[in-house]
């Protein structure tokens, strides 16, 4: 099995990379998480990889982060999750943002992504509950139940996961609800 490559970018074409290692090129698919972070072309670039075989393709799925490596396993474990669905999940959400998901039990995040339905985001949901913070480390910004439902009001107001989580961590961790979300809109304001 491939396990890691490294070696110079040669081509760019999304979800897709062309990796000249030594000569030899290697096609991998990445999430867009990843494709945002990469070098430029030419330049070196370690990818760790998940190495498909199937009966009509073998695919390599290459990531950036232990962590993204190790959600995308996690995923194609799930009944009805292929490699490709688990790479869209991944190119939706941030691997934090999926376990904010899945801690707050939110199938209308995972619902946003191309490709999964209602019945696959509760499937998620189920099958992930408890397992994803094993892999990952659980998100800072879900440690309290107060901050669960500020983070759900910003949600709710039309904030996107990042503004929200960014307001979350500016708060104090003993903030009351109707507090924080007063001086989370104040932040956001700026």
């Amino acid at each position: 099995m491939i396990g890691r490559l490294t070696g110079t970018l040669a081509e760019k074409s999304p979800p897709q990379l062309l990796i000249d290692v030594n000569g030899v090129g290697y096609e991998v698919d990445v999430p867009m998480s990843s494709f945002y972070n990469l070098p430029g072309l030419g330049e070196r670039v370690t990818l760790l990889t998940h190495f498909v075989v199937r009966e009509d393709a073998q695919v390599l799925f290459g990531f950036l982060t232990h962590d993204e490596r190790a959600t995308f396993r996690l995923l194609v474990k799930i009944s009805g999750v292929g490699p490709r669905t688990a790479l869209s999940i991944l190119s939706g959400l941030s691997v934090n943002e999926l376990a904010q998901a899945v801690g707050l039990q939110e199938s209308a995040r995972l619902v946003k992504v191309p490709g999964i339905g209602k019945k696959t985001a509760e499937r998620l949901l189920l099958e992930l509950k408890g397992k994803l913070g094993d892999a990952i480390a659980a998100p800072a910004s879900v440690a309290s139940h107060a901050q669960g439902d500020i983070l759900q009001a910003l949600l709710a107001l039309g904030y996107s996961d990042r503004e929200a989580a960014a307001a979350l961590k500016a708060l104090p961790a003993d903030v009351g609800v109707s507090d924080g979300i007063k001086l989370a809109l104040r932040a956001l304001a700026k």
